[in-house]
């Protein structure tokens, strides 16, 4: 079993003793930086003039500054921008004002795990990876619970670098669920992994592929919806409870006996061998040179197909039934910058 870290395990006071500059105020930014300040810690928020965000985290009683003055008048700091702008980031507002003895911050290993960054020896640099979106961070934090996270330190300058750590996981309150020990590639790799594989990439495409094997024989796509996305949350719900064999025990014998001779029809070794791929390409960075590349170029693949993605069927006929569904709250993701 890997380590595990409680609120038992973490001195509240060594993040409350320092200053911490939170850069970024989106779904993680906005629950880390107030989570720390109901927890009694200085905190300043860092964003650019231009940033949407900057009213939002003013109106929520926050100190915002540019991030060069917020990294300048920190102890710590704490990187929550996306992955692809991070490295320019860090180079024009970060590093002139790494000083020793400082501690560098991440909720995701991407840019150290693949050298993006030019470190200084002289600070310490970790990561507290909380395991859910950051609005149920909050959430939790203000029930009196918690998210699981991850902590990992990459560089241990001052020989206090995961103390620390686990001090800013329990000021954010995630040491009331736990925090697992693991590594800054560990936690990369199996991240980017889990999103291509499984929670993103796999996920959407068997729905997809269902919804259309349905529509394309005759069925209709009201229907096709229901049965390959709509009920799907009612599984995982059942898996996210009590694993496999919950849901299984949950369904009926009918749908476990399509559990057990479905599955490996789709999954097959030549699925798996995709599979391992995918992984070979993050563990070498080929994913992420394409990734970063394709975001230098302004991401014209990336626009187009989800631009594409936008106007599949199911997401139309998704629409329309939600709407006549007000108990599920439904929401509407919106229009992408460019996409008219």
């Amino acid at each position: 079993m890997p380590k595990v870290y409680y609120d038992a395990d973490a001195d509240l006071s060594l993040v409350r003793g320092r200053k911490v500059a939170v850069l970024g105020y989106g779904s993680q930014g906005h629950a880390h930086a107030l989570n720390l300040r109901d927890s009694g810690v200085d905190v300043r928020i860092g964003l650019p003039s231009s940033s949407r965000s900057r009213a939002k985290a003013q109106a929520d009683g926050l100190t915002v500054l540019e991030p060069a003055a917020a990294s300048a008048w920190a102890d710590v700091i704490m990187v929550l921008v996306p992955d692809t702008i991070q490295a320019a980031l860090y180079t024009e507002a970060i590093k002139p004002n790494l000083t020793k003895g400082k501690t560098l911050m991440f909720a995701h290993g991407f840019n150290v795990r693949f050298g993006t960054l030019d470190l200084p020896k002289d600070i310490d640099v970790s990561m507290i990876a909380p395991k859910s979106p950051g609005h149920r961070v909050r959430e939790l934090y203000q029930e009196g619970a918690g998210t699981p996270a991850l902590v990992a330190v990459h560089q241990d300058a001052s020989g206090k670098a995961k103390a620390f750590a686990l001090s800013y996981a329990k000021g954010i309150g995630v040491t009331r669920a736990g925090v697992i020990e693991t590594t800054f590639a560990e936690e990369t790799e199996t991240d980017l992994f889990g999103e291509q594989a499984v929670l993103c990439g796999g996920v959407s495409a068997l729905v997809k592929a269902g919804f259309d094997t349905l529509v394309q024989a005759g069925y209709q796509p009201e229907i096709a919806y229901f049965e390959c996305l709509h009920e799907l949350k009612l599984i995982v719900d059942l898996m996210y409870q009590g694993g496999l064999n919950y849901m299984r025990y949950s369904v009926s014998d009918t749908a476990e006996h399509g559990d057990y001779t479905g599955g490996p029809r789709l999954i097959t070794e030549q699925t798996r061998a995709e599979m391992r791929k995918m992984l070979e390409e993050i563990q070498n960075g080929t994913y992420a040179k394409r990734w970063i590349d394709e975001d230098k170029k302004g991401r014209p693949w990336f626009n187009e197909t989800r631009a594409k993605e936008r106007q599949h069927q199911i997401e139309k006929v998704g629409a329309q039934l939600r709407a006549m569904m007000p108990f599920l709250k439904p929401k509407t993701a919106p229009e992408p910058a460019g996409v008219a």
